[in-house]
């Protein structure tokens, strides 16, 4: 049985222009697909694609949706959370802005074991947020910080020990690394990646940036004003583009991660990059034959190690 059984899912809302009247903007055209368990899907496109309302859709957070959704054979519905306790179980979200999604007056201990609280009942052990907090690499010290004493990346890992606590089937994840520096970015995503391949779950993830898709997913949805315009497995489809809208996605891609993950899913792609310094500032001295970046500049000159230094 599917994970997600979605069949001719439509979604509209009143169109916003002066003198518009009753007319309505279509968000989602007629979409069907099915999603396996344990499969790991980005969803890509454009921004105004329709890619983060389909993501609302499958939280069952868009009431004005029309068509069917099954979740494990279970028509999903929009509602309260007792009415939907069940599926928030299973599944859970980990958002684009983990420090705006983070109660500033709790501890981390206390964000962590919250979906525990409001969806089980139970009163856990503080031992099973550290074991949430060490799968995600942090340790007991973070347990009773505040989210203003965090940094973006920490605190995207705290969302995702929040969103694992509960040993989710899948994780519906909005652009997870887009607000993080290219580093951490690298960090998160192979954190991600570990554990759905460790506990088994399922990945749904939005994002505009295919090369970000290529780290994570084996499978990639492409969509283009609410339509859903290619959907194949990430070799194939980085290989031999069917759609001008992917084509256009893969050329905005950095084109060494692009080539990397055209051979197929890797779990090395994020940390196979060539070195880059390992993210040390050059020395002073070293900087004396360029700019900042000169001794590591493929694309450095004579010329350019004639300049005196700057600063």
């Amino acid at each position: 049985m599917s994970l997600y059984t979605v069949e001719s899912l439509r979604l509209a809302y009143p169109a916003r222009r002066l003198f518009a009247g009753h007319a309505v903007q279509q968000v989602l055209r007629d979409l069907s697909f099915t999603i396996a368990a344990g499969e790991t899907v980005g969803l890509v496109g454009a921004s105004g694609s329709g890619k983060s309302s389909l993501l609302r859709c499958l939280l069952a957070l868009e009431p004005r949706a029309q068509g069917c959704i099954r979740f494990q054979g279970r028509r999903l519905r929009a509602g309260s959370v007792r009415a939907l306790g069940w599926y928030r179980r299973a599944v859970q979200y980990v958002p684009q802005d983990p420090v705006a999604s983070l109660e500033p007056r709790m501890s981390v201990a206390q964000i962590v074991m919250e979906p525990l609280r409001r969806l089980t009942g139970e009163t856990a052990p503080l031992a099973r947020a550290t074991e949430a907090l060490e799968s995600v690499g942090l340790d007991h010290r973070y347990l009773a910080r505040r989210p203003h004493e965090l940094s973006g990346g920490q605190a995207q890992r705290v969302a995702i020990a929040r969103a694992i606590v509960l040993r989710p089937q899948v994780l519906l994840a909005d652009e997870p690394v887009s607000g993080l520096d290219m580093t951490i970015r690298a960090q998160v995503a192979a954190l991600l990646r570990g554990l759905c391949a460790e506990q088994g779950m399922g990945l749904v993830m939005v994002s505009h940036d295919l090369s970000v898709v290529a780290t994570l997913c084996r499978r990639v949805m492409v969509m283009e004003a609410g339509a859903l315009v290619e959907d194949r497995p990430l070799a194939a489809l980085l290989a031999a583009p069917h759609h001008p809208q992917t084509r256009r996605l893969l050329n905005a891609a950095p084109p060494m991660i692009a080539a990397a993950s055209s051979q197929g899913f890797s779990n090395e792609t994020a940390e196979q990059s060539p070195d880059r310094g390992a993210g040390t500032c050059p020395s002073r001295a070293a900087r004396a034959g360029g700019g900042p970046a000169h001794p590591y500049c493929a694309s450095a000159t004579a010329a350019l190690g004639a300049e005196p230094p700057v600063g």
